[in-house]
């Protein structure tokens, strides 16, 4: 059981990580939602919150500073690399966590009990618990960076080997395709909306 969980939380790491290749600084750090959703950010948000849940939640701090969770540091910064903060540096504290991570994973059970402070009454939890949180939250952020990339350069996909969809779609099939969703969106909101 814990070794299929691993893979699923590696599939999504590796999606995540995928949404950066060939990309200019620029790109890999620009807001592409009214939120300032972007790559870089992404990534070192995920490579985070990896160190606190499987690390001092199972009390096997990983030693890694992280600034931007101080009681001073301001509102999401998890979320977005400062202009001091490279690519590199970003990727490396990803890769420190996921060995991290892959070390706890090897060495506790899946009952293994630890304490997430910020769940409140629901913060006794166990391994399998984390793992299962876990690879929600990093496929839910690989969505968002699938759609971020998307809107960067028009790249899909899920793995850079598998973009896992429709063989035949050129420009021209997903344009056809948008204008039927948005037709069938018109149509179902009523007047005024055509």
């Amino acid at each position: 059981m814990k070794h299929i969980l691993q893979r699923y939380l590696d599939v999504a790491r590796d999606a995540l990580l995928w949404k950066l290749d060939g990309l200019s600084e620029y790109d890999l750090r620009r807001p592409l939602t009214p939120t300032g959703t972007n790559l870089l950010g992404l990534v070192k948000h995920v490579a985070s919150v990896e160190l606190g849940y499987f690390g001092d939640c199972f009390g096997r701090p990983s030693g890694i500073p992280l600034p931007w969770f101080d009681e001073d540091a301001e509102p999401n910064a998890d979320m977005w690399a400062t202009p001091d903060e490279t690519r590199d540096q970003i990727l490396d504290l990803y890769a420190q966590a996921r060995a991290h991570t892959d070390a706890t994973i090897r060495e506790l059970d899946l009952d293994a009990t630890g304490r997430v402070p910020w769940w409140g009454e629901h913060g006794d939890v166990t391994l399998h618990t984390i793992l299962v949180h876990m690879i929600a939250e990093t496929h839910r952020h690989a969505g968002q960076a699938d759609i971020v990339r998307e809107l960067i350069d028009g790249a899909v996909g899920y793995r850079s080997d598998s973009d896992n969809l429709p063989d035949d779609a050129d420009d021209a099939w997903w344009a056809t395709y948008r204008d039927r969703v948005e037709a069938a969106a018109r149509s179902a909101a009523g007047p005024g909306h055509g």
